[in-house]
């Protein structure tokens, strides 16, 4: 405990000396410069026009629609949603209704982490309907959601991309306020688009969106539970890719790290130390305290490396095959930046923002736990877990790890239950468990970002899950 104390204690001097802030996505500067190629427009903000009961809803819909052809002649629709008046805080989203059959599709929203990062990541590199070959140019995605979900993006939290707040107080604090928010938009999406024939709808999201999309699910399920709702969100499950949720359970990098062959015995040892320390944190319910250890530990995003830096050398934390950082943001950011599709898209000059301002917000919220709620929610609705085999930040084990502390009506029958090989064409693909509506998935040889490194095995189990979850 000695030893703790005093790890405890040079992480509290370093926090005072640098103000740290914690991401799990590299960090990106605010992008409020674009070339003055063509005029941006104005940003669309859709909650007034949705208000106006005179205006039809069609018209509203065909003033929100992304039109160039540059999208590749892709049906989408784009704008703001208000979703604290007080302080002017708009959510931006992108909807892709499906290609096949939109009418019977199940309705997805796709949630990026950070906390700070945008959904375009998640559209442009991961599962949308098109990748940035370059700053002018789209390419089609064989594999992608929207062919057969209609697909929301949105930047979460306010703050996040093109979404944004007039005040400070308008930010984030924690997941209640991500909850509040999101839901607040969700409910003006199902008045303005038509899904009354759609078999419900999916909060999916990866990475600190672990936290995400529990905070929207539970929201959901706490305002469906009021005798008095007058808003009908169908839900009917959540799939959280390589995700934060319960920190305490999931703060144990070193075994894992170990076994891989990265550290040695000492490293082990230093791991161990600091993990002692950040649970001590967390347990007091210091979350600055178990923030800064948690970044001294593995993020390093303090002015000195992580540990995990310094004892491996690698720069990536999302794929142990790969130890050097990859600039993947760089590309759609710049893509986004042209005049031309600031106007398609509706964003008008709104600054495009790094994830600086929102993690300063949230990192008190760093290392608190949404496993409560995803208890509750799992008497409730299909709750789908997948990792990437070889992610570092998020790893399997770790979530392993947290997925057994849970307390669900099936949490016996969870530990005993086989893990079944999954294949997708012949090829194994990953391993399944399933006990009630828990499924825990490993998809095989993918890191962090899943979708893009296994981008038709998950493509197929998406559709598996949302198509079958009756």
């Amino acid at each position: 405990m000695k030893l703790v104390n005093s790890f405890i204690f040079l992480l509290i001097i370093a926090a005072v000396v640098f103000d740290s802030e914690c991401s799990f996505i590299a960090a990106v500067s605010q992008l409020n410069s674009f070339r003055h190629d063509t005029d941006p427009g104005d940003p669309l903000f859709l909650t007034p026009l949705l208000n106006n009961k005179s205006l039809p809803k069609e018209e509203v819909r065909k003033m929100a629609r992304v039109v160039g052809k540059q999208f590749l002649r892709v049906e989408s629709y784009a704008g703001y949603l208000t979703v604290d008046e007080a302080y002017n805080s708009s959510l931006f989203f992108w909807y892709f209704p499906a290609e096949q059959d939109a009418d019977n599709a199940p309705v997805l929203l796709w949630l990026q982490g950070g906390p700070g990062a945008s959904s375009l990541i998640g559209l442009f590199l991961e599962n949308g309907p098109f990748r940035v070959v370059n700053k002018k140019k789209l390419q089609k995605r064989k594999y992608s959601w929207t062919t057969t979900h209609n697909v929301i993006f949105i930047d979460n939290p306010v703050g996040t991309g093109f979404s944004f707040t007039d005040d400070d107080k308008g930010y984030a604090r924690n997941e209640h306020d991500v909850g509040e928010n999101l839901y607040e938009a969700i409910v003006q999406l199902y008045k303005l688009f038509d899904w009354s024939n759609s078999p419900g709808f999916w909060v999916t999201g990866e990475s600190y969106a672990g936290k995400y999309v529990p905070a929207l699910a539970y929201h959901i399920h706490q305002a469906q539970a009021c005798e008095d709702h007058q808003d009908n969100i169908p839900l009917k499950g959540m799939i959280i890719g390589n995700g934060l949720s319960d920190p305490l359970n999931q703060l144990k990098y070193g075994d894992y790290l170990y076994q891989l062959g990265l550290i040695d015995e000492n490293g082990l040892a230093e791991f161990h130390l600091a993990e002692a320390a950040g649970e001590d944190c967390i347990t007091r319910g210091d979350m600055d305290c178990a923030a800064d250890i948690f970044d001294s530990l593995i993020l390093g995003n303090l002015p000195r490396s992580s540990l995990f830096k310094n004892l491996t050398g690698f720069d990536w934390y999302y794929n142990y095959l790969q130890s050097q950082d990859e600039d993947f943001i760089a590309p759609l950011a710049r893509f986004v930046q042209r005049n031309v599709n600031r106007r398609a898209i509706h964003v008008g000059s709104k600054a495009f923002n790094g994830i600086e301002k929102v993690k300063g917000f949230m990192k008190k919220d760093m290392m608190d736990t949404v496993a409560p709620w995803i208890e509750e929610l799992l008497h409730h609705y299909t709750v789908c877990i997948y990792a990437g085999q070889l992610d570092i930040i998020v790893p399997y084990p770790l979530i392993r790890n947290f997925l057994n502390k849970l307390n669900f009506p099936c949490t016996d029958e969870y530990k005993k239950a086989p893990r079944r090989i999954w294949r997708v064409d012949g090829e194994i693909a990953g391993y399944i468990k399933q006990a009630g509506n828990l499924i825990e998935v490993l998809v095989r040889n993918a890191g962090h970002l899943t979708p893009l490194d296994q981008p038709k095995w998950v493509y197929e189990l998406i559709n598996h899950v949302t198509h079958n979850s009756d």
